[in-house]
């Protein structure tokens, strides 16, 4: 892959892979909007806007964010929906664009990261309205800020990936909303980032195919895995499964495969083969899913086998996942193609599967 400005690897990543605002009055519920590829008595399926990217289950609503249209649209979208219908139920008109997503455990507030200009917002939970705003300061040589793709909260921490080279995790406190480190050297692209109460670090991948494990207390990477086998990766999203420690990483580019490590012992013990971007655990259906861009399918995975149980095919491209809380559903945004001018062929669409 050729060498990216901050501003143009931002983009890659979040678009091609995975505040002053105002709250817009709440619209009248409009009904799921049912595709062939999803006339299935599982899934329900409706056309929902331009650049959709990930979800956050709040107590009050399911949230997306939407980076809108790349071409002669500024800012993007926060839309409010009823998780059991899909139906819109307000909607977050917002100067920055919208990618990645995490929640505050008691569900006051979630945030998001704008990455394209290298900034995160607090939302409130129940209004839409953002409430806060952070802009970081690291830039490339081109003068352009380095994108902030994933955001994670522990322990009153907020972790956002910083995707330049060499990349950074900014640590953000979520009550102040005041940077209050930046952990340097992160590698090329820091991409997807999880916490482990197998062994009480947080994993953070990257696009130079390393998983690096990080201290909590002291915010210091400890130590650097990579596959070992001398072939190139450029990792995205994570998930763990605690009750085994093993940590599952997707790569959608380099090596079209989910490494499966042993948290334990930081080695590679099984690959996934195909094409994987979004990646869940279901602890209560001891069940992986995997976004297949390449592919168009979502994939339902037996944990202990790796055997595939059930797919789910569509129309267009499966991007970011999300499990309910109850782990009886999953939802998941899907992408249209981009042309060469920066539009897209229609609109993106999210997706409601029940796993029952």
């Amino acid at each position: 892959m050729k060498s990216f400005s901050p501003r143009k690897a931002a983009l890659a990543v979040v678009a091609a892979f995975s505040l002053a605002a105002c709250q817009a009055p709440a619209k009248k519920p409009e009904a799921p909007v049912q595709t062939a590829a999803a006339a299935k008595p599982d899934t329900a399926q409706r056309e929902l806007g331009d650049g959709l990217y990930e979800m956050a289950w709040t107590p009050k609503a399911l949230y997306v964010a939407s980076a809108q249209s790349f071409k002669n649209v500024n800012g993007g979208l926060l839309y409010r929906l009823d998780p059991a219908t899909l139906a819109t139920t307000g909607e977050t008109h917002t100067d920055l664009k919208n990618f990645g997503m995490a929640v505050d455990p008691d569900g006051s507030v979630f945030y998001t990261t704008n990455s394209l200009d290298g900034a995160i917002a607090k939302v409130d939970a129940e209004s839409g309205k953002v409430l806060q705003r952070l802009k970081f300061s690291e830039k490339g040589k081109d003068g352009y800020p380095y994108g902030a793709r994933e955001i994670f909260w522990h322990e009153g921490k907020l972790y956002v990936g910083g995707v330049g080279d060499p990349g950074v995790i900014w640590v953000v406190d979520a009550k102040t909303f005041k940077l209050s480190k930046t952990i340097k050297n992160a590698g090329k692209w820091v991409t997807g980032i999880i916490y482990s109460p197998v062994t009480d670090r947080l994993y953070a991948a990257n696009g130079g195919g390393e998983v690096l494990v990080i201290n909590p207390r002291t915010q210091k990477i400890e130590k650097r895995w990579s596959a070992g086998d001398g072939k190139e990766y450029l990792l995205l999203n994570l998930a763990e499964d605690p009750a085994t420690g093993r940590l599952f990483v997707t790569d959608n580019s380099k090596a079209k495969t989910t490494l499966v490590f042993d948290e334990r012992s930081g080695k590679v013990i099984k690959r996934i083969d195909g094409d994987a971007l979004g990646i869940k655990f279901n602890a209560k259906r001891n069940e992986l899913y995997i976004s297949q861009r390449e592919s168009k399918k979502v994939l339902q995975l037996d944990a202990t086998s790796y055997a595939v149980k059930k797919s789910w095919s569509f129309a267009s491209s499966p991007n970011s996942l999300l499990v309910s809380p109850d782990g009886e559903t999953l939802f998941v945004t899907l992408k249209q193609e981009f042309n060469k001018d920066d539009s897209t062929k229609g609109k993106d669409s999210i997706v409601r599967i029940s796993l029952k």
